[in-house]
């Protein structure tokens, strides 16, 4: 909680201090994180990191680097969890993506992507981070999947209906209808 404070507090100096420079990039990362089981016992995470250069100035030599997966739980399956790129312009987007795989059960909380780039009217290398996740239960027991709410609600809302129509539609179509022994007496008297 104490870390998730601290990350709110940075990133409000950071939009402070970005608020101050009227001539400099201002980058904004959001990262996003999907489970999916492709067979039991295996589980991947597939991140996303969206930066945005929401300032006046074009960053240069943007680097992104997302170490907080320990190798010994996660095993990177595609993509690569940093990337370089040669310059972001004002009020562009650029999006980096890996997936990784697992097979450890535990709850896992990540940290926030590191974004380090340059400004050309500074030295020193100014650097971001992405927004925090939230805790993942990696291998966790699921509740099933609801597949066929949608038919229970519709039974709960029109079941009564449906079944008083069936009924006087049934009893309709057995007073018009003429029987089979009423046609088969028709036909012995001729």
């Amino acid at each position: 909680m104490a870390r998730s404070l601290a990350l709110v507090a940075i990133l409000l100096l950071g939009l402070a201090a970005a608020a101050s420079a009227s001539d400099a990039p201002f980058v904004v990362a959001h990262k996003k994180v999907s489970l999916s089981r492709p067979k039991p016992g295996v589980e991947r995470v597939a991140v996303s990191l969206d930066l945005y250069n929401q300032g006046s100035a074009t960053a240069y030599d943007v680097t992104i680097n997302d170490d907080s997966w320990p190798a010994e739980a996660f095993e990177l399956i595609t993509g690569e969890k940093s990337k370089t790129l040669e310059r972001l312009d004002p009020g562009s987007t650029v999006s980096h993506t890996f997936v990784l795989e697992t097979k450890t059960q535990g709850r896992f909380q990540g940290s926030p992507a590191v974004i380090k780039y340059r400004v050309p009217t500074k030295t020193a290398l100014q650097e971001a981070y992405s927004t925090p996740i939230f805790p993942l239960d990696i291998l966790a027991e699921r509740p099933p999947e609801k597949k066929f709410e949608w038919a229970k609600r519709l039974v709960a809302k029109y079941g009564s209906l449906v079944s008083v129509v069936s009924f006087v539609g049934v009893f309709i179509y057995l007073v018009a209808s003429p029987s089979k022994s009423s046609s088969k007496a028709s036909k012995k008297r001729r």
